[in-house]
């Protein structure tokens, strides 16, 4: 079952491209999140291969993701209005996943902070509840955090966090490009996917990270502001997933979105 879950999202090109709408979790209503239903019907219609969204976001459009293949994000932490940073835990569980459909999971670790065993801890237990059922699971790695500095976005540290990821039983790794990704995809023995990472406002940024992932062979990518934070959220979503897929050289998908 985890196989026929995982053929649904890799395309017979062994590709993937996942696009993240969780962040209204922690984040709220963001620029380009704010109408989730509007984001939701571009990309979905760019024909992605999967979106990343909560139990709560499935409820509320069933029919839209009855389109596509759901990435269930599983954990979350405090939002940007407490005080003092948390750390995340669990919020949704195998259970919900199934109900709804999900094809897949997501748990994010931290390695190198503080919370980083807590992090692992939920991810490795996640991932065995998950295969119990037959059901993948993407391990989204950020070394350092979200806004982790140089110490940690090199490829001692990336090839690192996505080695542990895959040890632990995740069945493909999402993690930060770094320049020598391709040690990071040859010490990892699942696939990994390049993380969108912070938003940018020049596309071209983007695809140039996607393009120089794939060179390095990189499986794919899973981003989120960098889609739905594009000027058109609908072009950006399928000139990646093009690009991914080889229907695209990174000089036509640029002269698409400029």
């Amino acid at each position: 079952m985890v196989t026929r879950r995982l053929r649904k999202i890799f395309k017979d090109d062994g590709m993937a491209f996942v696009v993240a709408c969780d962040h209204g979790m922690i984040n709220g209503p963001m620029r380009g999140i704010g109408n989730l239903e509007e984001t939701l019907r571009a990309v979905i219609s760019a024909e992605v291969d999967g979106v990343m969204a909560t139990y709560g976001t499935v409820r509320q459009f069933p029919e839209l993701f009855a389109k596509t293949n759901w990435v269930c994000r599983l954990d979350g932490a405090a939002s940007f209005l407490s005080p003092v940073s948390a750390v995340g835990s669990q919020f949704f569980n195998i259970e919900q996943a199934l109900i709804l459909g999900a094809e897949a999971l997501c748990v994010t670790a931290f390695p190198g902070t503080k919370d980083e065993e807590h992090g692992w801890d939920t991810m490795a237990k996640a991932i065995y509840q998950g295969h119990k059922w037959g059901i993948p699971m993407m391990a989204e790695v950020m070394p350092g955090g979200f806004t982790a500095g140089p110490e940690f976005r090199n490829v001692g540290v990336t090839k690192t966090a996505a080695r542990i990821a895959a040890e632990l039983g995740a069945d493909w790794v999402k993690i930060p490009y770094v320049e020598g990704y391709e040690e990071v995809v040859a010490t990892c023995p699942v696939p990994v996917v390049v993380l969108g990472g912070p938003g940018n406002a020049d596309p071209a940024v983007t695809l140039e990270m996607v393009a120089k992932g794939l060179k390095a062979g990189c499986k794919g990518a899973t981003i989120g502001r960098n889609i739905w934070q594009a000027k058109d959220t609908y072009m950006m979503a399928k000139t990646v997933n093009d690009l991914i897929h080889g229907k695209l050289t990174l000089e036509e998908a640029i002269a698409l979105v400029k």
